[in-house]
């Protein structure tokens, strides 16, 4: 295997990286799944947990820099690279604005997240969404959710199998798959953010705090067949025909980009005066 075709990623996953992430997926899991399992009179609801998750996301999110730094550094092209790609993907998202699922974006960050690795696409996918919400003025209690919903996405895509051994349409292939199945993951995963605020509505698939799981679950899946799976489907669509069109291109440029930026490569100061000890010896007339 060549250099060239060796897989670079500009932020590499160490033990304290990996830590930070987890935790910061923990948390995730937890904001998002606990009104399931919270009691009747619990009186818990994303709109009041929501301020606290995101007051606990941002250092939770500097702390996977400072990890990823104290493993193995994280040096300015890097950097570089991330505010680039987040630009583009919040610059991309307005473009679509949700109408009908088109949303350009996702395809992007699943890209990103292929080339650079997980650690470089959880990081990517949170600050993209968080700079187009900003953005589009769409800065509320949902916005946390969207970060780590988001993050998972792109950061799914860098642990794909086969990075140095598929190329061509097989990779294209598989991207454009695991697209389309977090596009619909992402549909699913918001729901659980907004379905709390219509508790105690005379419907069939309402929220109701302390009912049992199942019966949750399944007023739960029916909200997400009676409301977001026509913007889900149109979603998965979108990213698949991206993917397949512009695929190839976006990968070559991403991938050349990492080669040039050489974020692997050692740092070396040569001495102009010679090894240590040795006085340089004078110019000769």
């Amino acid at each position: 295997m060549t250099a060239a075709a060796r897989r670079v990623r500009a932020v590499r996953l160490g033990p304290r990286s990996v830590a930070a992430l987890c935790l910061v997926s923990a948390i995730g899991v937890v904001a998002f799944g606990w009104p399931l399992l919270a009691g009747s009179g619990s009186g818990l609801a994303h709109s009041q947990d929501a301020p606290w998750l995101f007051a606990a996301l941002l250092p939770l999110l500097l702390a996977v820099v400072v990890a990823t730094v104290a493993d193995a550094g994280l040096d300015a092209k890097a950097i570089a690279m991330l505010g680039v790609l987040a630009a583009a993907g919040a610059a991309l998202r307005p473009l679509g604005a949700g109408t009908a699922g088109i949303e350009p974006m996702f395809f992007l960050m699943v890209l990103s997240g292929r080339v650079l690795g997980p650690g470089f696409g959880f990081v990517l996918g949170s600050v993209a969404m968080f700079a187009s919400a900003l953005l589009t003025g769409g800065v509320g209690p949902w916005m946390p959710f969207q970060m780590l919903s988001m993050g998972w996405v792109a950061m799914g895509a860098g642990l794909l199998p086969g990075p140095d051994r598929l190329r061509g349409r097989r990779e294209l292939a598989l991207l454009a798959g695991y697209g389309a199945v977090a596009s619909v993951g992402y549909g699913l995963v918001m729901n659980l953010q907004g379905w709390p605020y219509i508790g105690g509505l005379a419907s069939g698939v309402s929220f109701v705090p302390g009912d049992p799981l199942a019966a949750n679950l399944a007023r739960y899946l029916a909200y997400c067949l009676a409301t977001s799976l026509g913007w889900d489907l149109p979603r998965a669509v979108v990213t698949v025909v991206l993917t397949s069109t512009l695929g190839g291109t976006v990968l070559k440029a991403l991938r050349r980009a990492t080669r040039r930026a050489a974020f692997e490569a050692p740092v070396a100061f040569a001495d102009p005066a010679g090894p240590p000890g040795r006085p340089s010896e004078p110019a000769r007339p």
